[in-house]
C-alpha cells in the first residue's frame, strides 16, 4: 500500500513540476481549455492517466489532448506504445503539433470539439477570478 501511495505522490509532484515548465504551445492551449471555456467541458492539465501523465484530459469524455513538440520526432515509437496503452484503458487521444497550436489555436479547439462530435462553443472566462482579486479588468489598475 505504501509503495502505491509513494508512486501516486511522485506522479502528483511530477505533474505539478510539468505544469510549471509547460511549453508556449501548451500554455496557449491551456488558456483556451481552462475554466470550462471550450464547450463547457472541464479539462485538467498534466493529468495522470494510469502510469502516464498526459498534457490535457477531459475526464468526463475520457479524452486526452496531447501537444507534440519537435522532440516527439525522436520518440515516435515510445509515443505510439504509450498511446496504445492509454487507449486500452478506454481513453481517446487526439494529438496536435506545437506548430498547429501556435499557428491557429482556435482551429485546434474546433478540432477537439469536432473529435468529440459536439458543436464548437467558446465561452471566455470572466476577467474576475483568482488571478484578478481586485475586480479590475486591467491588472495594471490595481
Amino acid at each position: 500500500m505504501a509503495q502505491s501511495r509513494t508512486s501516486s505522490n511522485s506522479r502528483v509532484i511530477n505533474s505539478r513540476d510539468r505544469r510549471r515548465r509547460s511549453t508556449k504551445s501548451e500554455g496557449l492551449l491551456w488558456s483556451i481549455l481552462r475554466s470550462k471555456q471550450l464547450c463547457v467541458l472541464k479539462f485538467r492539465r498534466e493529468h495522470p492517466v494510469g502510469p502516464f501523465i498526459v498534457d490535457f484530459a477531459c475526464v468526463s469524455r475520457m479524452l486526452v489532448v496531447e501537444v507534440d513538440g519537435g522532440y516527439h520526432d525522436q520518440t515516435i515509437e515510445a509515443d505510439r506504445e504509450r498511446q496504445e496503452l492509454i487507449e486500452q484503458s478506454g481513453w481517446q487521444i487526439i494529438r496536435f503539433t506545437d506548430r498547429e497550436v501556435e499557428d491557429n489555436a482556435e482551429a485546434v479547439a474546433r478540432a477537439i470539439a469536432n473529435h468529440m462530435g459536439i458543436q464548437y462553443e467558446f465561452n471566455p472566462r470572466s476577467r474576475r477570478g483568482s488571478g484578478n482579486k481586485s475586480g479590475c479588468s486591467n491588472p495594471r489598475q490595481k
